[in-house]
């Protein structure tokens, strides 16, 4: 019987998103019964180790995925991402910290339709340094929860039984898989 073992450190050098292996997806509260979830298909992600690594990211606004079209453009309307003049989400870090056992904490700046916050996503960091392809492979694993408001993301509607459609506080979970960057 082999084992194997995964390391925790970022390695040097510049690494590029695996988007087949990898999810940019929100959840939040809806009509409060249950957890409405969705994701974006097209991202890009870098991730760069060394010293000092750093984690930057776009999301294509438009290709959220929901289970309902009319529900999409709703959300791609100016009451919530308003697409047509903020069609992408950004996000820089500020710091990336990683501890010995992976356990990871990113800080930086996410900006939703022209309106950029500091914030701050906990998670894990994990290492192969062989897949099937001999190409070594580099996980990330991060979670935040963000107040929609802060974004301009403000449409609300009153229930007729009282409460609201949606809850003001979104998760955010990314799971990005890296390989190292081809010249």
């Amino acid at each position: 019987m082999s084992t194997q073992t995964i390391e925790t450190a970022i390695p040097a050098g510049e690494h590029q998103v695996d988007r087949v292996h990898s999810t940019v997806a929100f959840a939040v509260q809806h009509a409060g019964v249950s957890t409405f979830r969705g994701d974006f298909v097209e991202y890009e992600a870098k991730l760069t180790g060394g010293v000092e690594p750093s984690l930057a990211g776009t999301v294509d606004v438009n290709s959220i995925r929901v289970a309902d079209e009319q529900l999409k453009g709703h959300l791609l309307s100016p009451e919530f991402f308003d697409a047509g003049d903020h069609s992408r989400l950004r996000f820089e870090s500020t710091e990336v910290e990683v501890a010995e056992d992976g356990e990871a904490r990113v800080k930086g700046r996410l900006e939703i339709g022209g309106h950029s916050r500091e914030i701050e996503a906990d998670g894990r960091v994990a290492r192969n340094d062989g897949y099937l392809d001999g190409r070594p492979r580099v996980g990330l694993s991060l979670a935040t929860t963000i107040d929609r408001r802060d974004f301009g993301l403000d449409w609300q509607a009153e229930l007729p039984s009282g409460g609201e459609a949606l809850d003001w506080t979104v998760e955010i979970t990314v799971e990005l898989q890296f390989v190292p960057k081809e010249s």
